[in-house]
């Protein structure tokens, strides 16, 4: 449960009536003001997205959309803005995203919406003396409307920062991905003297975090109803269907021997912490355990039989085409063992598949550049390359419906990543019916009962996801077999 304190001083100083979004309307006979939000004439919203729409409305301009990766949050978003200007004559749109490449793709979807957006990221030249223009040229009346999208290490600089002040009271501040607006020094820098404030994410709660996610609800209000998930965005044709195929990867014995001793290890520091009276749901965040839990991540993310196990499958596969690996993401808070086994994972992976099988694919990674990812998007679309291999970057907001298939090598117990991952895959496409997942999952080695009891209860969490990810499948009772030797062999029925 999450207290929202500071609500009531922050509401802001106008009062919204509920829309009426999705009806017919005659605004289209006039041709409106470049710039200024319009809905465009061949967009129906969806039922529960006019819902999510009224329900901010009725909230009085505050609220967290809670929605499926894939299932429309931006365009529920922009809904908002174009009812927001024709209600009070909303003067800016400011979003913030959390990545460069999510700049350009709200661009993309703004420029559907009437609106011309400054794309404020990067070098300062190219967009604050532009930006402290058009805010005066608001302020002034001379314009009619401003769209500004940042990312959120622009957001948090002193040339960003220092516009902040001049943005008027009708503004609409739009959190992409917010959940990475509850890290502190982004929170601190969002502006309090908006009050018209939406936050978007499939998964809102902060992993692990709970005062961060707090925090979050603190400044954009709580999440809205419908919460529309995974399962209701299938049943509604938002998102595709899905193939789920569980392969089970046995670790090397040199990994086993490795894989025991970290156990071992963090049984003994789960002891300690049960001695001091430590809730067990609170010991990742233990210094003692947090290293040994990355360890042993990356040993899981990175061991070696998965690229054995990934030349069996695509070696039936040579001729398929628009599939995504994802690589082991070890970076784990960019420490440089977690980069260096990351890196070294992606490059066998290209190794494998490009130079032992022939399968053309490229490397899709936060050092590829922007202009780079157009090109490759555009060639994984034609089929002119037949996969991408990827490390997170992919994780958040990246739209690329053409995906068919996923192969994923590594995911980390954050089940942010594993959510987004999946949306990622099932976004609908015109050549896509369905989807195919495969998703390698490590087998424990055996251990002696205590570390057992151990492994069992660190197992229990990655089981969950499993079992979700198979029950949600179409082929789920096939899904779900696979998953059962694995639960019998740690006596976890129950899940």
């Amino acid at each position: 449960m999450y207290l929202l304190s500071n609500q009531v001083k922050q509401t802001p100083a106008f009062k919204l009536r509920l829309p009426f979004v999705g009806e017919s309307r005659g605004d289209y006979h006039t041709q409106p003001l470049p710039g200024c939000p319009r809905i465009p004439r061949s967009l129906q919203l969806r039922g529960y997205q006019r819902q999510a729409v009224n329900n901010w409305f009725a909230n009085n301009g505050r609220g967290t959309l809670k929605m499926a990766t894939g299932s429309g949050k931006t365009i529920t978003a922009l809904a908002i803005a174009c009812e927001l200007y024709k209600q009070i004559n909303l003067q800016v749109l400011l979003v913030v995203c959390p990545y460069r490449h999510l700049v350009t793709q709200w661009a993309r979807e703004c420029a559907k919406f009437n609106l011309q957006p400054i794309l404020a990221f990067d070098n300062l030249r190219n967009w604050q003396s532009l930006l402290s223009t058009q805010l005066y040229n608001v302020r002034s009346g001379s314009q009619a409307f401003l769209t500004v999208i940042t990312s959120n290490s622009t957001l948090i600089g002193d040339g960003f920062q220092s516009q902040l002040k001049y943005f008027p009271e009708k503004t609409l501040i739009i959190g992409d991905e917010a959940h990475n607006l509850g890290a502190p020094k982004l929170e601190e820098s969002l502006p309090r003297r908006v009050g018209l404030r939406l936050a978007l994410s499939a998964t809102p709660e902060r992993y692990f975090d709970e005062g961060g996610t707090q925090s979050l609800f603190e400044y954009f209000g709580p999440v809205l109803k419908p919460e529309f998930t995974l399962r209701d965005a299938i049943a509604q044709g938002a998102l595709v269907h899905y193939l789920y195929y569980p392969i089970l990867v046995e670790l090397t014995e040199i990994e086993s021997r490795t894989y025991a001793k970290l156990t071992q290890k963090i049984g003994r520091a789960l002891l300690y912490r049960e001695r001091e009276n430590v809730e067990f749901a609170e010991f990742e965040d233990n210094e003692d355990l947090k290293p040994l839990l990355m360890q042993r991540a990356r040993l899981i993310g990175a061991a070696e039989n998965k690229l054995n196990a990934l030349r069996e499958l695509m070696l039936t596969r040579l001729e398929t085409t628009h599939t995504l690996f994802y690589c082991s993401d070890g970076s784990q808070e960019a420490q440089e063992v977690g980069q260096r086994s990351s890196l070294r994972q992606l490059k066998a992976v290209v190794k494998t598949l490009g130079v032992e099988l022939g399968y053309k694919v490229s490397t899709y990674t936060s050092q590829t550049s922007i202009e780079e990812r157009e090109v490759l998007r555009r060639q994984f679309e034609s089929g002119e390359l037949q996969g991408l291999v990827a490390i997170r970057c992919l994780d958040e907001g990246v739209d690329i419906p053409a995906i068919q298939t996923a192969v994923i090598l590594a995911s980390s117990a954050n089940p942010r990543q594993f959510i987004q991952r999946r949306g990622r895959v099932l976004r609908p496409h015109p050549e896509k019916e369905r989807a195919t997942i495969f998703d390698m999952i490590i087998l424990p080695p055996d251990l002696d009962r205590k570390t057992l009891e151990v492994e069992r209860n660190l197992l229990r969490k990655e089981l969950l996801r499993f079992v979700e990810f198979a029950d949600l499948a179409d082929n789920a009772g096939e899904a779900r077999m696979k998953l059962l030797n694995l639960q019998k062999r740690y006596g976890l029925l129950d899940i």
